[in-house]
């Protein structure tokens, strides 16, 4: 049995698609079809029902897909303590972020990862907490920091920070020496006309269920998926906005907003690191995951403007 042949099947049979695991794996189509019919010409086996919707596998193909993710597990494991012998961690790491997160984490993450773990491989990933979700069972990403990490026996979370949400405003004109403006009541943020994601972000489902909470719904002013666009539109008078405060201070134009505590409720979203239940971490992905911790804290800890 060729590794290779195991790890496209594997990708093939998470995906469910040839094509998008021929894209994943920047492969071939053709070459990743061949591979995977050489490989159940050596088991006898059916391994994948092809059909206009994609490729499930049958029941030979799940025991094997159960198998093989341990297999290329313990390969990438051998790999990383063959690292260890010469002094270092090995191996590549796909990290999801979201927008708001990525433009503050990637840069000083990158230093970090290239100091700590000078012989391992990273790639960065920006997307919505929900698409991550999917990239994580589906292998595209080993690590994601999500918002909001909804319960599952698939996702495995570990809390890395609660954030609060700020009501963003354009600043007036002339004003930029104006005191910090007060809190404002969820009930009265309910009245204004709001920028924000469409469902199911995990900002906008948690915006709407507090609002429920306390007999109130959003005035939705505008749905648009992206923190830079949404801070676009509020500079631009479209609306306001609900967002943590590294969003506003990571932006281009952080002195075009002016930012208020929200109240009754205060509105608090979970950051956490994620990785897939289904694949055990490995050595190096561990030490990646630390590495997250480390220097979000440290980002976190600098001084902030009022």
């Amino acid at each position: 049995m060729d590794l290779k042949q195991l790890e496209y099947f594997v990708r093939v049979a998470e995906l469910g698609s040839f094509t998008r695991a021929a894209l994943a794996l920047d492969v071939a189509q053709p070459a990743l079809s061949r591979q995977v019919r050489l490989l159940e010409v050596e088991l006898r086996q059916n391994l994948l029902v092809r059909n206009g919707r994609g490729a499930v596998p049958t029941e030979a193909g799940r025991l094997l897909l159960e198998h093989g993710r341990g297999i290329l597990h313990q390969v990438e494991r051998a790999r990383e303590e063959l690292g260890r012998v010469r002094g270092a961690l090995a191996g590549r790491v796909a990290i999801g972020l979201p927008p708001s997160v990525a433009r503050v984490l990637t840069v000083p993450l990158t230093r970090a990862f290239r100091q700590h773990l000078p012989e391992a491989s990273l790639s960065i990933s920006e997307g919505l907490s929900v698409t991550m979700i999917d990239w994580l069972r589906t292998g595209r990403l080993d690590i994601a920091v999500l918002y909001n990490a909804p319960p599952s026996d698939e996702i495995e979370a570990t809390p890395l920070e609660d954030e609060e949400l700020l009501l963003v405003q354009a600043r007036p004109a002339g004003l930029a020496e104006e005191p910090p403006p007060g809190p404002v009541a969820l009930a009265e943020v309910a009245k204004l006309p709001l920028v924000i994601p469409s469902r199911p972000n995990a900002v906008r489902m948690l915006v709407e269920a507090e609002m429920a909470n306390i007999g109130q719904r959003p005035s939705v002013a505008l749905e648009i998926d992206g923190v830079s666009a949404i801070l676009d539109l509020v500079a631009d008078g479209v609306g306001v906005a609900l967002l943590p405060r590294n969003a506003v201070e990571s932006s281009v134009r952080p002195s075009a907003y002016r930012t208020r505590a929200v109240v009754e409720p205060v509105l608090r979203t979970r950051l956490s690191t994620a990785t897939s239940s289904l694949r055990p971490t490995t050595l190096t992905q561990q030490s990646a995951i630390e590495l997250i911790r480390r220097t979000w804290l440290s980002i976190g800890s600098r001084p902030r403007p009022a």
